[in-house]
């Protein structure tokens, strides 16, 4: 008995770049997917949080992400006065302003 060794062969004549396209269009619909699901709708609440954190004036109650909630007495370039009770003032950086309750007329300074 005389086993013959056996040698393996290329199936088809297949081109190696319809491999490559094959790969790569999956991992390029998971990207497209993590854009349009996560990335953007991230980016646009960041935008629209910039934008009230800019608009705060004099007169308005805020919520910190502290949990503190206060009406802004003071405004300045970076930081806000707020009180948070009769005659209690502290001063909060902008960033950390959560949420804005109720918009009011700006106050004469």
């Amino acid at each position: 008995m005389l086993i013959s060794p056996a040698y393996a062969q290329a199936a088809g004549g297949g081109a190696a770049g319809g491999g490559l396209l094959e790969m790569l269009l999956p991992l390029a619909l998971i990207m497209l997917i993590f854009y349009f699901l996560l990335i953007r709708p991230q980016q646009k609440r960041m935008k629209e949080h910039r934008a009230l954190i800019e608009a705060i004036r004099r007169g308005d109650t805020v919520v910190t992400s502290g949990g503190l909630i206060g009406k802004v007495t003071k405004v300045a370039d970076d930081e806000l006065q707020v009180e948070v009770a009769d005659g209690m003032r502290v001063r909060v950086v902008r960033g950390t302003i959560a949420e804005v309750r109720g918009k009011s007329e700006p106050a004469d300074s």
